[in-house]
């Protein structure tokens, strides 16, 4: 093999290949990087079997050829190289050694057979579905921070997809204590079927890397359930999960008693101050609607209380509701804009946050019992 390629592009595509790439020690051939040149690029592809990444870089191909490099030896060598043209080549005497000469460099890497790395796909599958960047972006954003982290019910640790009545695509995580709804209508399409796909949380998270402004497509293998997202020659690979989601329709308020409107960063600055105050009580804090505005309080009897009043317009009666801290933080944090609504029926029922001007979202956070 003997391939030149620039350091630059070659940088940018194993910062996103890096992200595969597994640390169980176990399996070492999975804290390599396949390096498989030919065709005028070569393919860089990463596993930890869970996900897998694989991205085309265009290179002068002079030897076609295949080798497996340590992975975080090889990204960090190549991130401390200029922008300059680099050459890799596996000699016939020294078949399991990968030469990088620099204009003022050269390297020798040991690495493994190319034999020994674990086969990403066979077939890409059907096409079912594409995405904008900004779709993407928005999911990772505003969606995939609610599932949940336990795997004792695989369904809650991933995103359902499904399309939506309207058109677009409806995509909901939730870990059973908080739910986020995002309805993408522009820049995503997906096949009409009866059957959502739940995609991996850590997939749908991972999908933000996809930047260009060209539209992804999502393939699915019903086989195997794998899953395969392509953008300009960069592929994200992964398995749907094959569980139940929760008819999650049903816990969604229809209606509410009490609307208030509120600035998004001053209620984030004031649940951070809570928090300080909450350790000690279960991190909690509470929500009172007025007709003079929005307090936001904690108090422990270790330690003290905090409380804070933030301006806010109120639409039907006075209220409050208790959430845990962590929960608040989160959707408050991984907004944008500045202005965000709460609505809620009672003590003992969910709390729906919006975007005013954005119905397409909405986030539930079930309450505290006190």
């Amino acid at each position: 093999m003997k391939v030149t390629v620039l350091s630059g592009t070659l940088q940018k595509a194993l910062s996103h290949v890096i992200k595969a790439v597994s640390t169980r020690t176990q399996l070492p051939i999975l804290s390599h990087v396949l390096i498989d040149a030919h065709d005028d690029k070569i393919k860089l592809r990463a596993t930890d079997l869970e996900i897998g990444v694989e991205i085309d870089v265009p290179a002068t191909v002079e030897q076609a050829g295949a080798t497996a490099v340590p992975a975080k030896l090889f990204a960090d060598l190549i991130n401390t190289l200029g922008e300059e043209k680099i050459t890799l080549f596996i000699s016939q005497e020294e078949s399991r050694t990968l030469h990088v000469n620099g204009k003022h460099s050269s390297s020798r890497i040991q690495t493994a057979t190319a034999s020994e790395f674990p086969l990403l796909y066979e077939e890409k599958g059907e096409m079912v579905g594409t995405f904008s960047a900004e779709s993407c972006l928005l999911l990772s954003e505003r969606v995939v921070f609610a599932s949940s982290i336990e795997s004792t019910r695989p369904a809650l640790s991933g995103v359902l997809f499904k399309t939506a009545q309207e058109g677009g695509v409806v995509c909901v995580a939730t870990d059973g204590y908080r739910l986020s709804l995002q309805t993408i209508q522009n820049g995503v399409s997906m096949k009409q079927s009866e059957q959502a796909l739940i995609i991996p949380a850590r997939f749908v998270r991972e999908m933000s890397m996809f930047k260009s402004t060209s539209t992804l497509s999502m393939y699915f293998s019903s086989a195997n359930n794998q899953l395969i997202l392509e953008q300009d020659g960069i592929l994200l690979i992964g398995r749907s999960i094959d569980a139940q989601f929760p008819p999650y329709e049903s816990i969604i308020p229809q209606e509410s008693a009490s609307v208030v409107v509120f600035s998004r960063t001053e209620a984030l600055k004031a649940v951070r101050a809570c928090a300080l105050f909450a350790k000690e009580s279960g991190s909690t804090v509470t929500f009172s609607l007025t007709e003079n505005g929005m307090g936001i309080s904690a108090k422990t009897q270790a330690l003290g209380e905090h409380s804070v009043r933030i301006d806010g317009e109120l639409k039907g009666e006075e209220n409050s509701i208790v959430f845990n801290t962590r929960y608040v933080l989160d959707v408050l944090s991984h907004l944008s804009g500045e202005e965000i609504s709460l609505s809620m029926s009672g003590p003992l029922n969910a709390g729906v946050f919006r975007i005013p001007k954005d119905p397409s979202f909405l986030h539930l956070i079930m309450p505290i019992r006190t």
